[in-house]
């Protein structure tokens, strides 16, 4: 740990720097389900470049792309070429052009990077494997993955030629690279470098980070913490989130390697905080409040990356039981937005998309109307669409995208909500006020968690409602000292100038 603590040292001023430049707002994309422009059928990259009006308009300034490189799979976490852009998605041109149209908006671009492992497919894996067929001990990709003479849990036979590699994810075809071996690292730095530099990309999601070192916390925080020093001297200021799916305290422990993000699992999916709060029957506001300070506690520094679902878990309609109930999925979409730190929203999100099960039943094609989405991923066991389309939605006020798209301006217009404070001014039963507070702004975020009952909260102060995120046809009403918030409500209020 030692060379690790030196690495932190470096990083702790880079690191500050970092975040300030980080956009509050991000949305996740499967380009492959996103926006068709070609007719194939498959999502592209000129596809979704044809969207960046809406998303700009939507709120996002931040865009996660899930792996775009060439890979054999529909997911393509499996990659075979590190430096190119997958045919089915299009060529390093049509990325850059995506880039340059993102970057005019002021929309931040970052790449999924799975370097825990490749395809077996890849170059380096077939040399290494036709060597050690050969009976060549000294094939020089040999060394770049993790080859044993007897198996067991984690390893998958070589066909009969009696040797093993090891493979975090079973069955997956997806061999595990060697990161202690210099010359990977000096192949990750490389790409590293490409992407940046070269293409002009603005960061990584780094996927599966605890299997680097299957079990080994320690050595995969230093392998980050050699992740984050080599992408920031090669681009200073470029934005890392890491996806490191443990506990809260597994998490905060990953923070040490200076990583400027890792992804908020413990507000996330049916059993997270926001989630569990809203399926609550009392003092909602009170276990939402208790949960989110244990977080803020245990990571007072780093900047936090809230989620409610990614590619990987059931949907938020899904999570909170609102298929059939609107208020409930706006409101969890207006509980997310009100926490501090980069906040991740996954495409379809913003319309209610339902997807749980299979893996492929959660990346269903983006309903941008009946006449105009791509076709469903290879696998899809069941599609449903709880919600009208994007072109119904725009076209609907009280719809769940326009809620969506206020929560999203209301963190724009107001950053102290990413990047303040949090103190928790007033929690009772299912109302709870923060204040969040920057040396330059602050503001208060009331919120009602009953999805009946409208709640009074006293205010000490000369207020006024800057946002007014209502779910139903009850509006926020503030009378003298006291606020009252309706059912399933949130209120941003300011200082009054």
């Amino acid at each position: 740990m030692k060379k690790l603590l030196t690495i932190l040292l470096i990083l702790i001023l880079a690191s500050a720097a970092c975040a300030e430049g980080v956009p509050d707002n991000w949305y996740e994309v499967f380009v492959r389900s996103y926006q068709d422009s070609d007719g194939d059928g498959l999502g592209d990259l000129n596809g979704l470049r044809s969207r960046l009006d809406y998303i700009e308009d939507m709120g996002w300034r931040g865009l996660w792309l899930m792996p775009i490189m060439p890979s054999p799979s529909y997911h393509k976490y499996d990659v075979t070429d590190y430096r190119a852009v997958d045919g089915q998605y299009g060529t390093l041109e049509d990325l850059r052009a995506l880039l340059d149209d993102a970057h005019a908006r002021g929309i931040s671009v970052i790449l999924d990077m799975p370097v825990n492992h490749t395809s077996t497919l890849h170059p380096w894996f077939v040399e290494a494997a036709e060597a050690l067929a050969n009976g060549d001990g000294d094939g020089p990709y040999i060394d770049y993955y993790n080859f044993y003479q007897s198996g067991g849990s984690g390893f998958a036979p070589l066909g009969d030629t009696g040797w093993f590699y090891e493979e975090a994810f079973d069955g997956g075809g997806m061999p595990d690279l060697n990161l202690d071996n210099p010359a990977v690292r000096e192949e990750l730095r490389g790409i590293f470098d490409f992407w940046l530099n070269d293409v002009g990309c603005d960061g990584f999601r780094l996927d599966a980070v605890t299997s680097y070192y299957t079990g080994e916390a320690d050595r995969n925080i230093e392998f980050l913490a050699w992740v984050k020093a080599t992408c920031e001297a090669l681009k200073p200021g470029c934005y890392l989130v890491g996806e490191c799916w443990a506990n809260l305290n597994t998490i905060a422990d990953y923070y040490q390697s200076g990583v400027d993000s890792f992804f908020l699992f413990p507000a996330a999916q049916a059993e997270g905080f926001i989630a569990a709060s809203l399926r609550g029957r009392s003092k909602r506001a009170e276990k939402f409040a208790g949960k989110y300070v244990q977080a803020l506690d245990a990571i007072p520094e780093g900047r936090l990356a809230p989620f409610l679902c990614n590619h990987d878990t059931g949907r938020t309609v899904g999570l909170v039981q609102g298929r059939s109930n609107p208020a409930v999925a706006k409101f969890a979409e207006g509980v997310l937005g009100m926490l501090g730190g980069s906040v991740f929203t996954y495409y379809g999100e913003e319309i209610g998309m339902v997807g749980s099960g299979d893996d492929p039943n959660k990346r269903l094609a983006m309903y941008w109307s009946e006449d105009d989405m791509t076709d469903q991923p290879p696998g899809t066991t069941a599609i449903e669409y709880a919600y009208p389309s994007v072109e119904d939605q725009l076209s609907d006020p009280d719809s769940l995208l326009h809620y969506v798209r206020a929560v999203n301006h209301a963190r724009l217009d107001h950053p102290e909500i990413a990047s303040g404070k949090n103190t928790f001014e007033y929690v009772e039963g299912d109302l709870c006020l923060m204040r969040r507070e920057t040396a330059d702004a602050a503001c208060l975020i009331a919120m009602n968690f009953s999805p009946t009952e409208a709640g009074e909260i006293p205010l000490d102060g000369d207020w006024t409602i800057a946002a007014d995120l209502e779910t139903g046809e009850e509006a926020a009403r503030l009378d003298g000292g006291a606020l009252t918030v309706p059912p399933y409500g949130i209120v941003v209020l300011k200082i009054r100038s």
